[in-house]
């Protein structure tokens, strides 16, 4: 899965429960998008989170 090249956003792990409190693994994974950015200028192709892209971390390319 892809991270976000803004804040370092990674899948993270950890254990489901259930209401008869059986344990299954899984995984939350951040709500990654690609878009076009400007970078130093450039527009450029990179993955994002959502959280950046709503705070304004991200210079979307028109």
């Amino acid at each position: 899965m892809a991270k976000c090249e803004i804040c370092g956003k990674v899948p993270r792990t950890g254990m489901q429960l259930s209401h008869s409190h059986i344990r299954t693994k899984r995984l939350w994974a951040p709500n990654v998008h690609r878009v076009r950015a400007i970078i130093d200028g450039v527009p450029k192709r990179i993955y994002v989170c959502t959280r950046c892209m709503r705070s304004g971390k991200v210079k979307r390319a028109q």
